[in-house]
């Protein structure tokens, strides 16, 4: 098994370093986070740190890079309180990947995609359509990251929108089959499968599957 420290990590070449690092912890969410400016500008970006944090209250946070240059996403939360999390499908991974170019303020990533906007009843922060989970979620609070400069952004789960046929009885949804893609690193891909299910674990009682 090969071995890299940290040494030869600082060492390496930016671009294979930033691939190595972020895709040795494993796959991650793929997530398009939608907000709209006080001007009324649209914006959407894919985030691949998206986390559950809670389920009483219902919350769930996501690291924004450092804020030393203008992000969007994180002027739009700040300012307006809101914003939605879209998971993304495998018909849209193209689309998705290209909002995170670095546009102009001015430009709205629906019209630079083939995404496309929707609006809720009584909502104005904006969703993409046909995500078969759609979250709007209300700005909490955030924790600075003092050792590389990075924004925990923590938000309550205000309404939750999804697929019916998701569902299981107990309320669990089986994203696998709404093809909800997931990362692997900064750029790959993939189409996770179910494998199995289990019931709560106990101590020394056999695990049993639940499917």
């Amino acid at each position: 098994m090969k071995e890299v420290t940290t040494a030869d990590l600082s060492e390496m070449e930016k671009v294979k370093r930033l691939n190595l690092v972020n895709s040795c912890t494993g796959y991650k969410s793929a997530n398009l986070i939608a907000t709209q400016s006080l001007e009324g500008i649209n914006n959407v970006a894919i985030f691949s740190s998206v986390t559950h944090l809670g389920s009483n209250p219902a919350m769930l946070g996501f690291i924004m890079r450092p804020t030393i240059v203008v992000r969007d996403t994180y002027k739009n939360i700040k300012e307006t309180g809101y914003f939605t999390v879209n998971h993304v499908t495998a018909d849209i991974i193209s689309d998705a990947h290209q909002t995170s170019a670095n546009y102009n303020p001015e430009d709205s990533e629906f019209d630079k995609t083939k995404l496309n906007i929707e609006f809720k009843d009584a909502i104005s922060t904006p969703f993409v359509k046909d995500c078969p989970v759609q979250l709007y979620c209300k700005y909490i609070n955030e924790y600075h990251i003092k050792e590389n400069g990075t924004v925990h952004i923590i938000a309550s789960i205000e309404k939750i929108f999804y697929n019916e046929n998701l569902e299981h009885q107990d309320g669990w949804l089986q994203l696998d089959k709404a093809d909800v893609i997931s990362l692997n690193g900064l750029d790959g891909y993939c189409l996770p499968k179910l494998v199995n299910r289990y019931e709560y674990a106990r101590k020394n009682v056999a695990t049993k599957s639940i499917i």
